[in-house]
């Protein structure tokens, strides 16, 4: 695929909605490099203002924002424009979350970071076609590791809180959060 090939159909608006404003950015010029008309959110309530004055033909939506959480646009493309092919990004991904976006209307579920060209190949893909398994997907430890840190942020960074909310051992999280990130 050419980085200046476009979207198909007559309507090439995109936004994309994520708080991450670095990958935004990037993002963002990437689609437009690829024929898109983007428009870009990096909150829930902005994602929503501007879905809801130009539903778009496609989005790219961050599963956990500052404000709330990106199923609530999607849920409100879904509503006002049913045809909008609609992927979530996440860096904290699960099944449960996975199968609701895709009630939803989500056609795709990527993991964080994805690409441009996983972004491109997802909004574009003929939805008869099966996604393309990941060429280096997360290993289990990995995800483990992932998921560990969520529930440690969220604990707003408290050792004994996550240990508890984990039902693990203190020290035997304190090792866990003292190693490097695996691969």
């Amino acid at each position: 695929m050419t980085e200046t090939a476009g979207p198909p159909g007559p309507d090439p608006s995109l936004i994309i909605v994520d708080d991450d404003k670095p990958f935004l950015q990037r993002l963002a010029r990437a689609m437009e490099l690829r024929g898109f008309a983007v428009e870009t959110a990096d909150t829930v309530a902005e994602g929503m203002r501007k879905v809801a004055e130009r539903p778009p033909a496609y989005a790219v939506v961050d599963m956990r924002l500052e404000d709330g959480n990106g199923l609530d646009v999607i849920e409100q493309i879904r509503r006002r424009r049913p045809d909008s092919r609609t992927i979530v990004l996440t860096g904290y991904g699960n099944i449960a979350t996975a199968v609701t976006a895709v009630k939803l209307g989500a056609v795709d579920y990527l993991a964080k970071p994805a690409d441009a060209d996983e972004v491109f190949a997802a909004l574009t893909r003929d939805p008869t076609e099966k996604a393309v398994p990941p060429e280096n997907p997360m290993s289990a430890d990995r995800v483990r590791w992932e998921h560990i840190q969520r529930v440690y942020e969220l604990c707003e960074r408290n050792v004994s809180e996550t240990a508890r909310r984990l039902n693990m051992h203190r020290r035997t999280l304190q090792r866990i959060l003292a190693k490097r990130a695996p691969r």
